[in-house]
């Protein structure tokens, strides 16, 4: 369920997120948001780094991902040394 609550925009463009929001939705200080802007709509996506379990199998996808593509160890090696000669 969801609440409704309005709220406004201040001189320098915060936005308070009303407390009962940010109750139900367990909202620290500095937690951080991706912002969607279209037309009149404005939207708040609080996000979060992933937890070791999803770190693990965000990497096994890569991995597998990496071995069907045909890229070796070698290959990000030299990549990565390249961007990094890139100042």
């Amino acid at each position: 369920m969801s609440d409704l609550a309005t709220t406004k925009m201040s001189s320098k463009g915060q936005v308070v997120i009303p407390e009962n929001i940010r109750k139900r939705l367990k909202l620290k200080t500095g937690a951080q948001f991706v912002v969607v802007g279209d037309n009149d709509v404005v939207i708040l996506k609080a996000i979060s780094p992933p937890s070791m379990k999803e770190f693990d199998q965000l990497l096994a996808d890569a991995r597998k991902q990496a071995k069907k593509a045909g890229l070796k160890k070698s290959d990000i090696t030299a990549a990565i040394a390249k961007v990094r000669n890139r100042k």
